[in-house]
């Protein structure tokens, strides 16, 4: 570190206000990504049917439900029948990828945390889920009023839990040269981020420009074999 005491000279900085992310399609409080956009968590338990209530789980389920969704939608099957999505969300906007568990630092009864005999604290969210391969959505590092601005890092649009993932170095790098390349791309284009993204799920022949264009700077929008139709991530 460069000290007589061996700590760091500056503080490493872990956690930050995250960003509401822009108004889109589906988002009318502001876009974020949640656990089930990523999770690996099996959503049929009976922890969801006993804790949601109705509509929320049939929201829920319908959010997972991938090939299966109008079928879910027209009541044409039983939701425990239904076959969940085995991969992650897949964004139209997407500008990176990312694979880390959503993983949550232990919450300890007392202090200091090694204190003999000490527990985690009941009731906090413990140990780690396993997520599928992800992407890193455009619509989550531009702010819903500020037309000028890109957030990146940890601070984009997520949820408490998906920030948990989303968290680490290899999704910073990721999303960090995304937000440098969509800068560029926006003032050499004479647009604003927002543009790229403010007619979604409509194509946009910008934005596709802008994908190819981190692609070819080895920035992958996508992991192999993404689509819809790919039901073997459980491998992952």
């Amino acid at each position: 570190m460069g000290t007589v005491h061996g700590l760091s000279k500056f503080p490493y900085i872990r956690e930050g206000r995250r960003l509401m992310g822009r108004y889109s399609y589906g988002y009318r409080q502001g876009f974020a990504i949640a656990e089930t956009d990523v999770s690996h968590q099996d959503f049929h338990q009976p922890y969801y049917r006993d804790t949601l209530s109705a509509p929320d789980y049939r929201n829920l389920i319908t959010r997972l439900a991938g090939l299966q969704t109008l079928d879910v939608i027209l009541n044409r099957v039983p939701l425990p029948k239904v076959k969940l999505r085995t991969r992650a969300r897949i964004y139209a906007d997407s500008v990176g990828i990312g694979h880390y568990p959503i993983d949550f630092h232990p919450c300890m009864e007392e202090s200091p945390p090694q204190k003999p005999g000490n527990q985690e604290r009941q009731g906090e969210r413990q140990a780690a889920t396993q997520t599928y391969p992800y992407q890193i959505p455009l619509r989550a590092m531009i702010p819903p009023r500020i037309n000028n601005l890109l957030v990146t890092g940890k601070n984009i649009a997520t949820s408490h839990i998906s920030a948990a993932t989303y968290r680490v170095h290899s999704f910073e790098w990721s999303a960090g040269a995304a937000a440098g390349t969509t800068a560029a791309f926006a003032l050499d284009q004479g647009i604003y981020p927002y543009q790229l993204v403010e007619n979604l799920p409509r194509r946009n022949p910008q934005l596709e420009q802008l994908q190819a264009l981190l692609n070819r700077n080895q920035n992958p929008t996508a992991f192999p074999n993404t689509s819809i139709f790919n039901q073997t991530w459980n491998n992952w």
